[in-house]
């Protein structure tokens, strides 16, 4: 039987394990990255594993989060970064240098190459056919020590595109019609991967689209072929040496098969507040909006602003509204420049931001009291945005850029005929300030700037043989990591401080949780299904360790963020029986006798006990995830092997 893709690259990687579904392999992992909000505390950890220098093929050190320089904080993590990648060897992007994916995607990504990053969007790179993942922080550190990256065997999801997408429709709306069928959950444990005659109409740059948003599935990741579209791209970039031809073999069995025509699609709109909350922007037409924000790790490319700007040739922005625009990386910013499509956008009435994250992460750009934004970012999840109760939509630029002329929702297809423009044969490359990594001699004498807020790593115990503590908080199902730990301008610039970003775990959900976990752990959370999804942020995991969660029990975890309960030592249990989520009251006391005894032996069924009720519970993780949780935690347990 032939290979997928996605087989073909694992396989090639392969340092541990079997490519049998649903068993735990290693790989070895070609390329990292990590963006500021997530790479201080990963920088933290591959100190404090000892190496001198990265061991990858190549790693990035990106700052594109926490960009507004408010106080000191910020611009301490960004001096501390710099030197972090001078010491150890890495690529330097600096602030205002753009956005990690759409960077990387640019100037480094290659076909066939895995690409670890710290943060949920890593698998843009799938649109240059590469096995590109998000993870924890730690994760990546081990990764750039030279260690394996440890996952589950995924199951291929194969979708299969025919035809070409008509006038106004992008390929935004091919994901938000997946997600549409599948949900924020449907492509958990799997790899997408898009085959069919409609790839070949796609540009790398509308794949990196789809597989970027992606993530909102809940996937591994999401990956495309490397093709023609993939070497004029690379040759565009000035990297053609770099192609190579991978494609899925022709008798390639895929575990599930969507279908999908990209002729049949009409403009699509997620709701608020999920990303597969999805109607037809035809259904909603009519709405008022206040806010419309272009840009994002999704839709910051050069072609998404050209639409933009080739739609307001003749038009100006609603006077109604606030127009803006995130650019994703110095490179758009030159080449929109140098073709004339910026003055366009000034003219009209955009207000141009720096290129980065912004608003997507809460920095900044929180939408008005009450009001309708729409946003061509990722993510939608209920104050996301800054604002509480917010109305926030995801859109594809045509959506965005007919809403900001009307001031209303809008079906762009009422806006005629659409702008005819060719992308650029050859890009301005845009990457100056992107520094080369030292050699290993000039980096072992860089001194790495540490500023005040950069507090030390905390260290944590191995769990006691009989575990007994308290549920400190139930929560619903589809809990995000946005819950767990928040993001905005308050919070980003504590990610290098544990005891200080601590103070804000479960704010979003129960603003009491910190003094009850101070006063009354150890304990345990409960949750419903899908538990932990969005964001790769370990602090997620990390936060709620510090202050005394040890345990976790739900009906299902996501992914990534269950990868980061284990790499801290917390217990990921999950329900026998969903129905015995009843059965636990926020408050009452738990134990789980001969904890550390049932983690040796292997023991997939335990018994969680509360009061005289008996609770059967499942530990599903590998054998080595229990030497980690035995040893208290993945750095613990590094150290001693």
């Amino acid at each position: 039987m032939g290979q997928t893709v996605t087989e073909k690259i694992l396989a090639a990687h392969l340092v541990e394990g079997e490519l049998v579904k649903g068993q735990e392999i290693g790989i070895r992992i070609d390329q990292t990255l990590t963006q500021d909000a997530t790479g201080t505390m990963a920088y933290l950890e591959f100190e404090a594993i000892g190496i001198p220098r990265v061991q990858t093929e190549l790693s990035v050190c990106y700052v594109d989060h926490n960009l507004i320089q408010s106080d000191f904080r910020n611009a301490d993590d960004h001096r501390f970064l710099q030197s972090v990648a001078r010491k150890f060897g890495l690529y330097f992007s600096p602030p205002g240098n753009g956005i990690s994916h759409q960077v990387h995607l640019e100037r480094f990504g290659l076909p066939g190459k895995t690409l670890l990053g710290s943060d949920s969007h890593t698998p843009t790179g799938g649109g240059l056919g590469m096995l590109a993942m998000g993870a924890g922080g730690l994760d990546v550190a081990m990764a750039m020590a030279g260690k394996p990256f440890y996952l589950v065997m995924p199951k291929v999801y194969g979708i299969k595109l025919t035809g070409k997408l008509s006038p106004w429709v992008s390929a935004r709306d091919v994901l938000l019609e997946v997600l549409r069928r599948l949900s924020v959950k449907g492509g958990v444990g799997y790899v997408m991967e898009y085959f069919g005659p409609g790839v070949a109409e796609l540009s790398v740059t509308d794949r990196a689209s789809i597989t970027n948003f992606g993530a909102e599935l809940g996937a591994t990741s999401s990956v495309f072929p490397s093709d023609a579209n993939t070497r004029e791209f690379l040759a565009s970039q000035g990297r053609e040496e770099g192609f190579v031809e991978l494609v899925a073999d022709p008798d390639a069995e895929y575990d599930e098969v969507m279908e999908i025509d990209l002729g049949a699609l009409e403009p699509l709109i997620a709701c608020p507040s999920s990303p597969d909350n999805v109607v037809p922007v035809r259904e909603v037409a009519g709405k008022p909006v206040a806010q419309v924000l272009v840009g994002s790790c999704s839709n910051s490319s050069l072609r998404d602003l050209m639409v933009v700007a080739k739609t307001l040739e003749t038009r100006e922005v609603s006077r109604d509204l606030s127009f803006e625009i995130n650019p994703g990386s110095r490179q758009v910013l030159e080449n929109l420049t140098a073709q004339g499509d910026m003055l366009t956008l000034v003219k009209a009435g955009a207000r141009v931001h720096q290129a980065g994250c912004l608003g997507c992460i809460g920095m900044g750009q929180a939408p008005p009291t009450g009001a309708i934004s729409l946003r061509t970012f990722p993510r939608n999840f209920p104050g996301r945005s800054g604002t509480k109760d917010d109305q926030v939509y995801l859109c594809s630029p045509e959506v965005a850029v007919a809403a900001a002329i009307t001031g209303k929702i809008t079906d762009p297809r009422e806006l005629g005929e659409y702008p005819h423009f060719a992308m650029p044969q050859k890009y301005l490359p845009g990457d100056s300030r992107i520094e080369p990594p030292l050699s290993a001699g000039d980096g072992a004498a860089v001194e790495i700037v540490r500023g005040p807020n950069i507090a030390p790593f905390p260290a944590f115990k191995a769990p006691p043989a009989d575990w007994q503590g308290e549920v400190l908080l139930k929560v619903e199902d589809n809990i995000t990591t946005d819950h767990i730990m928040p993001a905005g301008a308050r919070v980003l610039p504590l990610r290098s401080n544990v005891p200080a970003i601590s103070e804000f775990v479960y704010e979003a959900v129960d603003v009491d949780f910190v003094k009850r976990a101070r006063e009354r752990g150890p304990g345990l959370v409960v949750g419903g299904d899908n538990y932990g999804q969005g964001s790769s942020r370990e602090h997620a995991a990390l936060a709620p360790r510090y202050l005394g969660v040890e345990v976790k029990l739900v009906k299902s975890f996501a992914r990534i963020h269950k990868a980061n309960l284990i790499n801290f030592g917390i217990i990921p249990l999950t329900f026998a029986d969903p129905a015995d989520y009843d059965q636990l009251a926020q408050g009452e006391a738990v134990r789980i006798p001969g904890l550390c005894e049932q983690l040796a032996a292997g023991a997939e069924k335990l018994t969680l006990e509360a009061g005289s009720r008996q609770i059967p519970v499942r530990l599903e993780v590998s054998p080595r995830h229990r030497e980690i949780l035995l040893a208290g935690g993945l750095l613990n347990w590094a150290s001693r092997q």
